[in-house]
């Protein structure tokens, strides 16, 4: 039922707008110049991902419908870049497909494209299926598992979207319209179309409190952005559960956009990095947490204390060497580095004190004279 309420309201707002279907949002005005007006009125949403993206990146858009965050990314991440829009309904790729070029123009390059597919299955490119369908009907039992195992095999061979191929993945208001029973495999492959390194920045509306069953049953508040919504905590918790690590609101409206039932609907923006999935060494590296809170918790469940040297694997002191963490420690090299091939294994589940001689050497004994001050004022 949510699917089929989606596409027929989103197939009717690529004709004619439709405020219902977005919160009002400031987009950057010199991004907009460059976008023809018919995307940026039949466009809908409740944030601005793009904000968040850096020159350079391979962006995928999913749920892009006429473009707009498409088009506003394609100026964000240059002509080095490229942006990939996924959508499944035609109505919204003839408009996007259509002011592609025109936006191209404007800006001096293209670099955007328009795939069709499911955003929870981003393997399967349905308009390769559909050309398959044409030439083999389905006509029976037997032709429709023919197709199943030709979508299955497509998926492998043809993927709409590869495996570990863009940098950042962008959605705006679009994942709370996919099915509940399909959100966990959305995630799951938000995950797997993202290199390692890469980040989720998805704005969504989310609820305040569990939305009761017959709230979940209004075709008319679930393609509303409404009924499907995860809680605030499920949402974080979603993304927590497909792997990411760093986990982060940036933008939370104050105000509910919608109130359902005394149940507050709001925008959030969240971003959520890739790359924490590897073997742990012992390198003899160090860190340690500066404040301001007293003590915090990682997602692999380190808690340290402020200002006191943790022992870390090699993986840890990477990822809190990059972006969240990087301004919230201070790092500790060994003395003597130890090569990667020579290191042994780390145990990741205990959290410990490193010893100051860990790091120098059992043997350090050195005696140094002060040293000169490089900053302007007093030195000891």
């Amino acid at each position: 039922m949510s699917e089929s309420a989606t596409r027929e309201r989103y197939a009717a707002a690529a004709s004619a707008p439709e405020a219902a279907l977005c919160c009002p949002v400031s987009y950057d005005p010199q991004f907009l110049k460059a976008i023809p007006t018919e995307v940026i009125e039949k466009d809908y949403g409740c944030g601005d991902p793009s904000k968040y993206l850096l020159p350079g990146d391979t962006v995928l858009d999913l749920g892009s419908g006429t473009g707009k965050i498409c088009f506003i990314a394609s100026q964000v991440v240059g002509p080095e870049g490229k942006v990939i829009g996924v959508d499944m309904l035609d109505d919204m790729l003839e408009v996007a497909r259509r002011n592609a070029p025109v936006v191209a123009k404007n800006i001096g390059h293209a670099n955007v494209e328009f795939r069709k597919g499911r955003i929870q299955d981003l393997g399967l490119d349905l308009e390769v299926l559909d050309a398959e369908l044409r030439k083999s009907p389905i006509a029976n039992a037997a032709s429709y598992l023919a197709a199943d195992d030709l979508a299955n095999e497509l998926r492998i061979k043809h993927p709409l979207v590869a495996s570990d191929s863009v940098d950042a993945v962008v959605s705006n208001c679009v994942l709370n319209l996919v099915e509940n029973r399909l959100k966990k495999q959305l995630f799951g492959e938000i995950f797997r179309v993202l290199k390692k390194g890469g980040r989720a920045v998805i704005s969504d509306i989310v609820s305040d409190e569990e939305i009761p069953e017959h709230l979940q049953s209004d075709p008319t508040l679930w393609s509303g952005c409404i009924s499907g919504a995860y809680t605030e905590e499920g949402f974080l918790k979603a993304f927590e559960e497909a792997g990411f690590y760093g986990i982060e609101i940036l933008k939370r409206d104050t105000e509910p956009w919608q109130t359902v039932e005394g149940i507050e609907f709001r925008s959030v923006t969240v971003q959520a990095w890739k790359g924490k999935q590897e073997p742990c060494f012992e390198r003899n590296q160090a860190v340690i947490y500066n404040g301001p809170f007293l003590k915090v918790l990682d997602d692999d469940g380190h808690a340290m204390e402020r200002g006191k040297c943790y022992a870390v694997c090699d993986k840890t002191y990477n990822l809190y060497k990059k972006a969240p963490y990087s301004d919230h420690f201070s790092f500790v090299d060994p003395l003597t580095e130890i090569p990667l091939k020579d290191a042994k294994p780390f145990d990741c589940t205990r959290t410990t004190i490193r010893h100051p001689k860990e790091t120098k050497g059992q043997d350090y004994n050195a005696t140094t004279e002060a040293s000169n001050c490089r900053d302007a004022g007093d030195c000891c």
